[in-house]
This record gives structure tokens, C-alpha cells and sequence, in this order.
């Protein structure tokens, strides 16, 4: 049956001046990305990303590992797989003091509790992904394996929604996602499952420095 992999970008860079960029990490990270995938001998489907430079470049990346004869492999297509605006979040949704993991928490269990409707609100964030991920799944062939470089907001939501799970659980996912994680999901007759979760085990061998969230 039609497959879809989730894929977050590698770590990005929260210490420079432009944070939308890969560091020396999610470069290694999205090597590795790609070697696990050709190492699944994938019958690769759509690629797609968001049109976040950290998700292109982790996809390109990826994708180069995967020619496996040192190409640039298959061009990823953008699609509308973008991450919510966090510094937003924090700046509308946290006061105080606290970590940036701890505010991040408050303001997305404000953001996900609020009403609101339109640009920018929960509720059309949450209705975009999953429209998103209708639309490429239900567009798969049989036996193909779509990729899809998105980000750990995404990748949540998506796996929230199709386990019909309430928003805390949620913002409890969007906390662990791995930079380069995998998360599998399978396409039917029965609609699309979520198979595997926030697989990481081809990043383990590098050392826990590869182990990041940012």
C-alpha cells in the first residue's frame, strides 16, 4: 500500500543570525537521512517540503544521499508543509520567565485551547496539514513511498489528528520530535495510519551530539 514518510529537517541554527538554515549538525543529520532511505530501498513517490530553507536544504541533502552515486537526486517540490510561527507564539501566548522549552509548552497549550479562527490560529494550522496530507496521500500509487521534509509542529499534528487525540497530546509530541526522525504512515481502504513515530534509530551510531530538537 501507498507510504508516506514524515521527515524533519536536521537541526537548525538558533545560535546565528539566521535561524532558517542548516548547521554543520542537520547537514550530518541529513546525510544519514539518506542512507537509512536508500539503505529501505524505497519506490519513491511525490518528494515534497515546505518552503522553509531548512526544510529544502535537509531534503536536498537527503535526497543526494539517496542517489547514492553522488548526485542531487530527485528535486523536491514545495508544498504547503511550513512549520507555525513560534517566535509569534511566544510573543502573543507567554509571559515570565522560564525555559525556551517551558514557554514554548505554555504557548502552544494557549494557542491550541484558543477559539480563534483564520491565519495564524490553531484551528487553521491543524486544518491545513491534514488537508495537505489528505491530498498527497489519497494521490499515491500502490507500493510508492512519498517523502515529505517538514517540520516537528507538522509532523505532531499529523499524527495527532489521525489518532483523533486531544490537543495536550499534541504539544507533548511537537516536544520530542528528533532532528532527521522518520515517521511512517500507510495509506488504504481504511484511510491513512500512523505506523512508526519519531523513528531515530540511523542517527544513534553518530553519538549523542546528533541527538537534538532544535
Amino acid at each position: 500500500m501507498p507510504t508516506i514518510y514524515l521527515i524533519r529537517h536536521g537541526k537548525a541554527s538558533p545560535e546565528a543570525a539566521d535561524y532558517d538554515e542548516l548547521s554543520a549538525t542537520g547537514h550530518e543529520q541529513s546525510r544519514l537521512v539518506g542512507a537509512e532511505l536508500a539503505r529501505r530501498g524505497l519506490e519513491l513517490g511525490p518528494v515534497v517540503t515546505g518552503t522553509l530553507r531548512r526544510q529544502r536544504q535537509t531534503a536536498v541533502a537527503a535526497l543526494r544521499g539517496l542517489d547514492g552515486a553522488g548526485g542531487s537526486g530527485p528535486e523536491p517540490v514545495a508544498d504547503p508543509w511550513n512549520e507555525y510561527d513560534h517566535l509569534r507564539l511566544l510573543e502573543r501566548h507567554t509571559t515570565g520567565t522560564g525555559t525556551l522549552q517551558e514557554r514554548l509548552d505554555a504557548s502552544l497549550h494557549a494557542w491550541t485551547a484558543s477559539d480563534a479562527t483564520g491565519e495564524g490560529s490553531w484551528t487553521a494550522f491543524r486544518d491545513g496539514v491534514r488537508a495537505a496530507l489528505d491530498e498527497l496521500a489519497t494521490s499515491l500509487t500502490r507500493g510508492r513511498t512519498a517523502l515529505v521534509f517538514t517540520s516537528a509542529g507538522v509532523i505532531a499534528t499529523a499524527c495527532a489528528t489521525l489518532m483523533r487525540a486531544p490537543e495536550p497530546v499534541f504539544v507533548a509530541m511537537n516536544r520530542v520530535v528528533v532532528n532527521g526522525s522518520v515517521t511512517k504512515l500507510v495509506h488504504g481502504r481504511g484511510g491513512t495510519r500512523l505506523l512508526s513515530f519519531n523513528d531515530h534509530a540511523h542517527l544513534e551510531h553518530g553519538g549523542p551530539d546528533l541527538m537534538t530538537f532544535r
